[in-house]
């Protein structure tokens, strides 16, 4: 295969020179106190065209696309002085990590990327420095934008009642339906009677009473006699004072007196279809941590975790000891409760560990960046997750839209308050 093909996104936001054996050429931009080459210019339009090419795109005019390319480079260049002042460096060993994972998300080995790599036509001594500009290049992104960008609870509320996509258009609800109905033009005391009627009955179904029996009985819908069922309704189907209680509701649930003109209403959520369920497997668990400092070191630790967990081994109480001897702040004084955890709560060590201990089981020592744990499972359950699932997609959505506003504003100033000069060498 054509490793081109796989890293053509990536070199297009990659500054230099990538190509092996192009010799340098003169000047094209000066930024600030560096300067770009016509060579990087060429490689890099190269790539675009490649690009635009492979998604059957129509070239804009040569001079457009240079322009455009060429004030790419110079926002790269701009974000790489930026980290260099900053002190943002990419050291060997995680350049090669980045690398190894690129590498098996391709499906090859470290060195089996260089080869097709080479093979395609790239320097690979260039294309490491590329990468680690790359890095460097999201680092100071996320130091100068994503780490500024907040979402408050309230934005979230807000997009959940609002956005289309996710009150979804799409989603179908089985409903049923009570109507206590009230005439026109009626007295206070026609509405004092028909509300205490509609509270009666919802007091009667929130004890457990059969709502398709009470739509018989007492509904003045004209659905009474099917048992309230409205059958199944899009949101953008439903009256507008269903829709604003519906979307509130999850299955099975009922909602609170509904009042209009025409009276009383009572709606149960029956089923759901077409809505996104999200289903977790959680553990419960507990931890006692010991952390090495200045005064204890590692081996002094793992002494002290080891013979905790022969304690525990020889019957003393877990959650007695994580509440003498955890230094983790959090659970200690909970005798080491983390509650309910769902995957990737964990770092990669303890989650590990974690999985594979059966419920009532402590782990053996388990060595993590915060320290040493012992690990006990107190149950396990699979939970349905949608609420949060749901919310977590929605803050994401609005982290992601004000994370582009910011660093739209944010390369517009750094452009603006740099020194950038065209060279024009009359090509």
């Amino acid at each position: 295969m054509k490793l081109i093909s796989l890293l053509l996104t990536l070199v297009f936001i990659l500054p230099g020179q990538l190509l092996a054996n192009v010799p340098l050429n003169h000047i094209v931009a000066v930024v600030n106190n560096d300067v770009i080459l016509q060579s990087e210019l060429d490689n890099r339009e190269r790539l675009v065209i490649e690009q635009l090419q492979k998604q059957d795109a129509q070239l804009p005019p040569q001079d457009v696309m240079r322009k455009q390319v060429l004030d790419r480079l110079i926002l790269e260049n701009l974000q790489l002085q930026i980290a260099e002042r900053s002190g943002i460096r990419v050291d060997d060993e995680t350049l090669n990590a980045n690398l190894r994972s690129m590498a098996k998300q391709n499906g090859m080995t470290l060195t089996e990327f260089r080869e097709v790599l080479e093979k395609d036509g790239f320097d690979y001594v260039a294309f490491r420095e590329e990468f680690r500009n790359q890095i460097i290049m999201n680092k100071i992104r996320q130091q100068m934008v994503d780490n500024r960008v907040q979402v408050s609870e309230q934005e979230v509320d807000n997009l959940l009642a609002s956005a289309a996509e996710f009150n979804d258009q799409s989603r179908e609800y089985h409903l049923l339906h009570i109507l206590i109905s009230l005439p026109e033009a009626a007295s206070p005391e026609q509405i004092q009677a028909a509300k205490k009627r509609a509270e009666d009955i919802l007091a009667r179904l929130k004890a457990g009473a059969d709502f398709k029996q009470l739509a018989i009985a007492e509904s003045d819908s004209q659905t009474a006699l099917d048992g309230g069922d409205l059958g199944w309704r899009k949101t953008g189907q439903l009256p507008s004072f269903f829709s604003d209680v519906v979307g509130q509701l999850k299955a099975g649930q009922i909602s609170d007196l509904i009042r209009t003109p025409s009276g009383f209403h009572i709606v149960k959520i029956e089923d759901i279809r077409g809505d996104e369920q999200h289903t977790v497997h959680q553990t419960q668990a507990s931890h006692i941590l010991l952390r090495p400092d200045a005064l204890v070191s590692e081996n002094e630790v793992k002494t002290r975790i080891t013979q905790l967990y022969d304690r525990i081994m020889a019957g003393d109480d877990f959650a007695e000891l994580a509440r003498a001897h955890s230094q983790d702040p959090g659970s200690a004084s909970q005798g080491g409760s983390l509650g309910w955890v769902s995957p990737g709560k964990m770092v990669p060590e303890f989650e590990k560990a974690m999985n594979e201990l059966d419920v009532g089981e402590v782990s053996k020592p388990v060595k993590s960046r915060f320290g040493w744990h012992l690990i006990k499972v107190l149950d396990r359950r699979d939970h349905d997750d949608t609420e949060a699932y749901r919310r977590a997609r929605v803050r994401e959505s609005i982290r992601q839209r004000k994370t582009d506003e910011e660093l739209e504003i944010w390369l517009r100033r750094l452009r603006d308050e740099a020194y950038v000069e065209y060279i024009d060498n009359g090509s």
